[in-house]
């Protein structure tokens, strides 16, 4: 090895000893002739000391060094003077005085500060990605994610699991996003696809008897990209056979205080346990972030009778009228509300109803339409104060009322700082939520027909399926997802095993025997043979990890992240590639030539 120790390794305990040590140069300062520079490695800081009178072909050295420099130091660890001890660092009761220094290789200024301390631009950072991951914050993240993902291997490992790979080029089976794809050379005209997930394999895992199986996986799914999306992620893969709903959740919950203890330090209280139709009627979305109140109220009773011609109209389509109660929100500026109604709209409201509660009751562009008793009503069905602001939304169909005032709520909760900041070592920070009960089916109004809201192979809440053919409204599946804090960190289901119930789940999602036994042949096949009752669940390991690191976009704890468009600036991926190798893989590109 080419150095003794790690620069951040070094203690008090370690003075008198002749060390060697390799890093890059933090910074370097000047003082009354002697050279002082701040080593760093990914251990840490150390002060190293180049004194002339000590070694001066070093000191001559230190002097042409600059940040970034990489190099290796030969010396001796002293404890530092009585008040030159440097407690923001852990090597700061000692130094090393430099005996020899080495220079690998030199430095161009960098594009922006490894120490960190000042903003710099994304993009900026994502084309020089390797400079980034320098810093301290970044390799903190990797260091995280590396414990976190250790953790759940040892935990699935003691639980009798075995991890099995999958392929990473299959046939295309889409499961709700696009898939990327990739043409055959020796095929031509056929193309395999990235997966999604390893679905399909898992189940065929357990057809084959290999009873619990699990995998760190990276996924693929074209699709647009937000805080917590990208086109390729990192996912846990768990399968388990004769295995009902509860078996599942229980375990996965085991799985989730088990790491947060290990990496955390954090001793997780039971997760709560939330039905699809309670977190949407309570919170208007399926992944609530619970660490605040501002729950949606109903209002049906107390516009029953109403005069109001919106209400009216919402309640006589078999519609919804719900609010929300924004604690202070009765200070906002009559623009500022004109704006959210704004955003009411965007959202597919038809509109936004507000009503502030101030001494001298409620101001709102409603008041000349509601009762004294409606008045009154509103205010105490919305859990409302003085001060604070009622926001209300009206419409024929209920999940416009929940998806519209879901979003606010969460951007309300932010805007109004009733999100507290996280404190990593504080149990009640994690708000882990199981949701269950999802609707098999949800309608998919711009084709016309019932898609499902997990994946076909989800398995059917016996006692409703007969409605399958009938109401596919009513049908409830065997799906469960698990939120942190308004994220969705993972979503899975017993599956259905039964060759004719899967059949038939096909055929009411409109696809024929032909193009089921086209797409999912093989899956079906292997149903001939004895397959048991499975089931499991899929968490996303970026999700995971930036959550745990405190981070808003799983970016921040991704090595080599894509950009909101899809595009990396370090590589500068995609692009585009000669003819020869389009011709070689029988493809013409139709795209305009790049300026």
């Amino acid at each position: 090895m080419m150095r003794s120790h790690r620069c951040g390794d070094l203690r008090g305990d370690h003075a008198g000893e002749t060390v060697e040590l390799c890093g890059w140069v933090n910074s370097r300062r000047d003082h009354g002739g002697v050279t002082f520079i701040d080593l760093r490695d990914r251990a840490g800081l150390v002060q190293v000391v180049f004194s002339p009178g000590v070694a001066a072909e070093a000191h001559d050295v230190a002097q042409t060094l600059r940040a970034e420099f990489c190099i290796r130091v030969t010396g001796v660890v002293q404890t530092r003077r009585e008040g030159t001890v440097n407690p923001r660092i852990s090597t700061g009761e000692i130094e090393v005085a430099a005996e020899a220094v080495e220079v690998f290789s030199e430095a161009e200024t960098p594009p922006f500060p490894i120490d960190g301390h000042q903003d710099t631009e994304e993009s900026l950072r994502l084309r020089y990605r390797y400079l980034d991951l320098r810093r301290n914050h970044m390799q903190d993240n990797l260091d995280l994610r590396h414990g976190i993902v250790g953790a759940i291997r040892r935990f699935y490992d003691a639980h009798g699991f075995v991890e099995i790979e999958t392929p990473m080029m299959t046939r295309s089976t889409p499961e709700g996003a696009r898939d990327y794809l990739v043409p055959s050379r020796v095929h031509p005209g056929k193309f395999f696809a990235l997966p999604q997930s390893p679905q399909l394999f898992k189940q065929l895992f357990m057809v084959a008897g290999l009873d619990r199986y699990y995998q760190i996986v990276k996924c693929f799914r074209d699709e647009d990209l937000r805080a917590d999306r990208q086109p390729e992620f990192t996912q846990l893969d768990v399968e388990m056979s004769f295995v009902g709903v509860e078996d599942v959740l229980d375990l996965t919950e085991e799985m989730f205080k088990s790491v947060w203890a290990e990496v955390l330090d954090v001793s997780l209280p039971d997760f709560m346990r939330l039905t699809y139709d309670e977190s949407m009627r309570r919170f208007g979305v399926d992944k609530p972030d619970v660490r605040f109140g501002m729950e949606l109220a109903d209002l049906g009773t107390v516009f029953a009778a109403t005069e109001a011609r919106v209400f009216r109209s919402a309640l006589d389509s078999g519609g919804a009228v719900n609010s929300i109660a924004v604690p202070g929100g009765g200070r906002l500026t009559r623009k500022e509300l004109d704006g959210l109604v704004e955003e009411a709209k965007q959202l597919g409201a038809g509109g936004l109803v507000w009503a502030a509660v101030t001494p001298d009751g409620l101001k709102s562009p409603m008041d000349k339409f509601l009762s004294d008793e409606e008045r009154t009503g509103l205010v105490g069905a919305s859990s409302a104060r003085e001060g604070d602001l009622i926001l209300i939304v009206a419409d024929g169909r209920v999940g416009v009322v929940h998806k519209v005032l879901g979003a606010l709520r969460n951007r309300m909760g932010e805007r109004f700082g009733l999100i507290p900041e996280l404190e990593r070592s504080d149990p009640g920070a994690w708000k882990f939520v199981w949701i269950t009960d999802f609707p098999w089916f949800e309608y998919n109004e711009e084709e016309a027909r019932w898609d499902p809201i997990h994946h076909p192979f989800t398995g059917v809440v016996e006692e409703t399926l007969q409605y399958l053919e009938s109401d596919p409204a009513r049908v409830v599946s065997k799906a469960y997802d698990i939120t942190l804090n308004g994220w969705e960190l993972a979503s899975g289901s017993i599956r259905i095993h039964d060759r004719v119930m899967q059949e038939r789940v096909f055929s009411a999602l409109g696809i024929t025997p032909e193009e089921a036994e086209e797409r999912f042949g093989f899956l079906l096949r292997a149903f001939r043979y004895g397959p048991p009752p499975h089931g499991g669940i899929a968490p996303g390991i970026d999700r995971i990890v930036a959550l745990a690191a405190g981070e808003s976009n799983i970016r921040e704890v991704i090595a080599f992240p894509k950009t909101q468009s899809v595009f990396d600036p370090l590589t500068g991926a995609p692009a585009a590639v000669d003819e020869a190798q389009l011709e070689l893989l029988h493809l013409k590109s139709t795209a305009p030539p790049e300026k």
